[in-house]
């Protein structure tokens, strides 16, 4: 169907479409949803600015057809069915503009998902402020694991496919549901084109302050998303934050349970213990203990997030055994506490986090795995969130685990203005007060020399960061290895 805009689509009838083009092809979720429509049989093309490896070998591997830059010939060229219009791309975007005067039908990339694979599936949405990708990736390896042939599309590479992206037969489809705007035609949450039957919501912080006004403003959103859920349906909730409880309890018309490591919940986690292998622990659920898991990660906050994929799929028909199968052999996601590698006895460990309390936890989950290394911390505050102050406070904590922590100053940036800027300098004052070595530079290439100067043989390096953070991992990585040589 049609809406206001004449030929912006919220629905599709998928046997009315053979060729879709994706504008702004090149991104993480776009680029893996072309595949993705690929395998399904679809003739797809897109366009994007620039391409870059991996998504560039990606693409041509899936045998997608990428044109740039943007132009409205592009348009031409393709002959598409049906165009998909990424978030990044704006209204005044020349293929966009193309779109709009040729009447083509024109659909954003999370209402393209609802239609042309979850129709007629049943589908299962991870959503949350925290933990959404690799919750995602467990839930879904635990489903493949199990036989149950799924469906997935997650915002990581998982390890144990080596992509983001799988075309099943089953049932079951496994989306990360974000509650990030749609397109410039579309400013909803993602989530909410996700025809939800089965959820679990891992928890709920601010962020996103780009679009959130506040913690009420950005809460409705989880509310807008619990009231999408059929009496029918599912829905697991972190006890651990009760205002997230509160939104299930609230808006929800499908069965509400509740998990959590510690505290009163109707899944709970006992006798936890964490080594260099992983977490163990048992599980007590509302039928009683189904014995001890193994899962190869670290921190409270993973072995939570298990536990509520242990509700989801047990709602879903999956005994305790194969649950435990799916944890033991889960492998995890690239960039969540992924070891890159070590040199001269530095162990390197890369990380998406950038919340406040994704730092916190990330930190404090590296420090159980392995808890006889120094531990240094290095962070990118560069989400629109992160870069602002209003978790100024939170920053000044959330490295309090750390044995030494190195910041990067974030470039200037037209959406914050001066005066709500993280203040970088006064969280290395607090963490400087509480014994910690901290410093902080602009300078890529002057934080690798510091660490590479003086990280020592049995140190683990944290880096955190959501974006490529000037390359320093690799640079780190070199830095170390010449280090090595030079001995």
């Amino acid at each position: 169907m049609a809406d206001d805009n004449g030929n912006v689509l919220t629905d599709i009838e998928p046997g009315s479409i053979r060729h879709v083009h994706l504008v702004g092809v090149a991104g993480t979720g776009m680029g893996s949803f072309a595949g993705m429509l690929k395998a399904k049989g679809y003739e797809v093309t897109g366009s994007d600015e620039n391409v870059y490896p991996p998504m560039s070998d990606m693409l041509a591997a899936w045998g997608v057809g990428v044109m740039t830059p943007y132009a409205p010939e592009n348009i031409d060229r393709a002959k598409p069915d049906l165009v998909i219009i990424g978030n990044v791309i704006r209204r005044v975007n020349v293929e966009a503009t193309a779109v709009r005067e040729r009447g083509i039908p024109q659909i954003s990339f999370p209402a393209a998902f609802g239609s042309l694979v979850l129709a007629g599936r049943h589908s299962v949405v991870v959503t949350g402020t925290h933990g959404k990708t690799t919750v995602s990736a467990l839930l879904s390896h635990v489903l493949v694991s199990a036989g149950t042939d799924p469906t997935f599309l997650v915002g990581g590479v998982t390890l144990n496919y080596d992509g983001n992206f799988r075309v099943g037969a089953g049932p079951y489809v496994v989306v990360e549901g974000d509650e990030y705007d749609t397109a410039y035609f579309d400013k909803g949450p993602k989530f909410m084109h996700y025809r939800a039957q089965t959820a679990m919501l891992t928890s709920v912080e601010f962020d996103h302050a780009d679009i959130y006004r506040d913690l009420a403003h950005y809460e409705s959103a989880f509310d807008r998303f619990a009231s999408t859920l059929p009496e029918d349906g599912f829905l697991a909730v972190a006890a651990s934050y009760p205002n997230a409880v509160a939104i299930a309890q609230r808006s929800s018309r499908a069965f509400v349970a509740t998990y959590a490591v510690a505290g009163d919940a109707d899944y709970r986690v006992e006798r936890l213990q964490f080594a260099p292998e992983g977490a163990r622990f048992v599980i007590r659920e509302p039928r009683g203990h189904a014995g001890e898991f193994l899962l190869p990660m670290s921190g409270r906050h993973n072995v939570e997030n298990a536990l509520g994929v242990y509700a989801v799929v047990r709602s879903l028909g999956l005994s305790a055994d194969e649950v435990r199968e799916g944890f033991r052999t889960f492998r995890g996601v690239k960039r969540r506490q992924e070891v890159r590698d070590e040199v001269d006895g530095v162990l390197v460990i890369d990380d998406f986090a950038h919340h406040p309390t994704a730092v916190r936890e990330t930190i404090g989950a590296i420090r159980l795995r392995y808890p006889d290394r120094r531990l240094w911390a290095v962070f990118e505050p560069r989400s629109n969130t992160s870069r602002r102050n209003i978790h100024q406070a939170l920053y000044s904590t959330a490295f309090d685990a750390a044995h030494a922590v190195s910041i990067r100053v974030p470039e200037p940036h037209d959406k914050v203005p001066l005066d709500e800027q993280l203040d970088v300098a006064k969280v290395v004052a607090a963490l400087r007060a509480k014994g910690i070595d901290a410093n902080a530079s602009r300078d890529v290439p002057e934080l690798v020399a510091l660490v590479a100067d003086a990280a020592r043989p049995g140190d683990a390096v944290l880096v955190m960061s959501n974006g490529s953070f000037g390359g320093f991992i690799p640079s780190l990585l070199d830095a170390l290895r010449h280090r090595s040589s030079r001995a």
